[in-house]
């Protein structure tokens, strides 16, 4: 039983790290499908400059992971912060009102 009590704290970095990896592999693997995207239409019309759009969709999906992903990670430092008195009197990093 305390086998995997030792265990259990060692396997959440390793589950956390492999989320993040998948982070990078999701946006080269857009930017990719986009681009296979753009040559297939490029193909398909036989027009040079679609492939450019295929491009901006790749980039655009891609963009859009890293925003999930930032959403996600803002979502558990609140949870933290509620749930956790020691991260309670954090500072925002950014400031909506100006201080002027």
């Amino acid at each position: 039983m305390a086998d995997v009590e030792e265990r259990k704290p060692r396997i959440k970095p390793i589950i956390e790290g492999v989320d993040s990896l998948s982070l990078g592999v999701s946006m080269v693997v857009a930017v990719l499908m986009g681009v296979g995207i753009g040559i297939g239409l490029q193909k398909l019309f036989d027009v040079k400059w679609v492939l450019w759009i295929g491009v901006f969709v790749g980039v655009a999906a891609a963009g859009l992971n890293v925003f999930k992903a930032y959403k996600k990670q803002m979502k558990e430092f609140e949870d933290l912060k509620r749930d956790n008195p020691r991260y309670q009197d954090q500072k925002p990093l950014y400031d909506d009102e100006d201080d002027a």
